[in-house]
């Protein structure tokens, strides 16, 4: 027998037999072993507070242990990554946000290919963002705060969680929308970023509603507008950015959950039924509600259909406001 031949037979034999093993892999899943669901962003941001609340509850649900880990850096790239070259067996997740899919065109190489590299496995959430400003900055409205960065070109900053973050690009479209000279103040993550914005450090920002409501409602910031189309149920008296006077406005903030390409469907499936069981319970649904942020039960492919459409709609935002990321 030649040479190729039996490489050929040998190659043949190997793939036939991790194919095999797949429906056994999901079958003994999950097993003791647990489960390590990675956040690429600082702690005390959207996607940790997430990725903790599921985590509380998936655990139980499964029999197992979920196990939370802060892989900060790059505009999530850096726990994206680590995600990607994980074993494709069940044990290893990643909470992604709009950074996903805006770094297709932030970045000219990524290490991973967005679409390829990954399951999708559920939306988690939707959230309009919160454009708030620290206690101090003289405004009570997006007009007056429109008046004060004009007359004030290249003094009024704003803070991000990133080069490239959702908060990034929500302000950099706001302010070029609106014709706004201002600076970008960013930090390795939202929590940083906040916390630099409750200190007066920096002026503005977009944030998450859920870890800034609690702060507008204890006097710390000051709410101007949401950043989403309609008015958030959360505080109906807070006016959109659009209706604020910067027509046509709209940037809405989301998580979603993957998993390293070649995770066997059946435990995708399951991960997808078991967490769609904790997003519709009462108590998450109240506490997510609460803060503006809603949950609609979807499958791997609506997912999968969303971040191919998110791919598209930022590199328009980025070409448009003219971004760069070294």
């Amino acid at each position: 027998m030649k040479l190729f031949d039996r490489r050929t037979l040998v190659a043949g034999a190997l793939a036939a037999l991790a194919l095999n093993s797949l429906p056994a892999m999901a079958q003994g899943w999950p097993s003791a072993k647990p489960i390590r669901v990675i956040v690429p962003f600082a702690s005390g941001g959207t996607t940790d507070v997430v990725a903790r609340l599921i985590g509380q509850r998936l655990g139980p649900a499964l029999n197992t242990q979920v196990v939370v880990e802060n892989k900060a850096g790059a505009n999530g790239i850096v726990g994206s990554e680590a995600l990607a070259k994980s074993a494709p067996d069940g044990y290893s997740l990643v909470i992604v946000a709009p950074g996903h899919a805006s770094n297709v065109s932030l970045y000219k190489k990524l290490p991973y290919d967005t679409l390829a590299d990954f399951e999708p496995v559920m939306l988690l959430l939707t959230q309009p963002s919160m454009l708030v400003v620290h206690a101090s900055v003289p405004v009570n409205s997006v007009a007056e705060l429109l008046a004060l960065a004009k007359s004030k070109p290249g003094v009024m900053n704003y803070a991000s969680g990133g080069n490239g973050s959702s908060q990034h690009l929500a302000a950099a479209m706001f302010a070029s929308m609106a014709g706004l000279d201002m600076v970008h103040v960013p930090y390795k993550g939202s929590g940083p970023a906040e916390a630099a914005l409750l200190g007066g450090q920096v002026n503005m920002m977009f944030a998450s509603m859920v870890t800034a409501l609690p702060q507008v409602k204890q006097g710390r910031l000051r709410a101007l507008a949401v950043s989403s189309e309609k008015r958030s149920t959360a505080t109906p008296d807070l006016p959109t950015v659009a209706e604020s006077g910067v027509s046509g406005y709209s940037a809405v903030a989301w998580a979603g959950l993957l998993a390293p390409k070649g995770t066997p469907a059946p435990i995708v499936a399951r991960l997808n039924a078991e967490i769609a069981k904790i997003m519709a319970s009462p108590d998450m649904k109240e506490r997510l509600s609460g803060l503006g942020a809603e949950f609609v039960p979807n499958s791997p492919k609506d997912f999968d259909g969303f971040i191919r459409s998110e791919i598209t709609r930022w590199a328009d935002v980025v070409k448009r406001a003219n971004i760069r990321v070294d």
